[in-house]
């Protein structure tokens, strides 16, 4: 299945193939020629693998050919913490204001540690922030932030994803600012919003497994419920 994002060409996983089962033996170059088919004009390679149960080691093919592969833990409460206290001097509340969309932008680019290309990236910053604003001003979701002297520190979104099923949004926290609980505020917040306003009964995470994050999400009520396998080629400063 293809999936595209006319309005931002950058976004990697708005622009990617995802395949609907394990590719067997031989088959990660046909999948790597087919997306460079389907998107010919994309620097980047991404593409998904629809198999809850496999894993990394599944893959060994597509590391062989250069690309990179990632493993999340797909994390779903039901029963989840609503309340966390904000830290001392911070104010926990959703994004509004033009400023704060600009900040969303820069907080994005502070977070990011890999080395890729600085305009490209900021583009595709600034086109998915446009883009997270119109849903939440269309009521399809809230972008939550931490505030530290008026500086966004945590951000992270929270979007319906179907009856009863709500799904976050990239939740990302300043270097300088983690392991001091904004990130707990900021997703009580979130999971607050989507049990009242969005009326979820489920609330999806997908979270690195291997990163102290998925802590404090175990913490406050989520449980890993599958396994989520992406490939890509990141486009990296040249």
């Amino acid at each position: 299945m293809l999936v595209t994002s006319p309005h931002n060409h950058e976004h990697w996983w708005g622009n990617f193939i995802l395949i609907k089962e394990l590719p067997g033996a031989g088959e990660a170059s046909h999948w790597l020629s087919t997306f460079r088919e389907e998107l010919p004009d994309a620097e980047h390679v991404a593409i998904g693998i629809d198999e809850p149960d496999a894993v990394e080691s599944d893959l060994g093919e597509f590391a062989a050919l250069g690309l990179e592969i990632e493993q999340s833990s797909v994390m779903v409460g039901s029963a989840v913490e609503t309340t966390a206290v904000v830290p001392p001097g911070s104010e926990v509340r959703p994004l509004m204001r033009d400023e704060d969309w600009v900040q969303s932008v820069e907080l994005r680019i502070r977070c990011e540690d890999r080395d890729l290309k600085p305009d490209s990236f900021r583009r595709f910053a600034q086109a998915k922030a446009s883009t997270n604003r119109r849903l939440c001003e269309e009521g399809l979701g809230s972008w939550f932030g931490s505030f530290e002297g008026g500086v966004l520190v945590c951000q992270m979104g929270l979007l319906g994803a179907g009856p009863g099923v709500a799904r976050f949004q990239s939740v990302e926290t300043d270097p300088a600012a983690r392991r001091k609980g904004h990130a707990r505020a900021v997703v009580a917040s979130a999971n607050r919003f989507g049990v009242e306003v969005l009326g979820a009964d489920r609330l999806v995470m997908v979270a690195d497994p291997n990163y102290f994050a998925i802590d404090l999400y175990r913490s406050m009520g989520f449980v890993e419920e599958e396994t989520q396998l992406q490939v890509e080629r990141p486009v990296l400063r040249g």
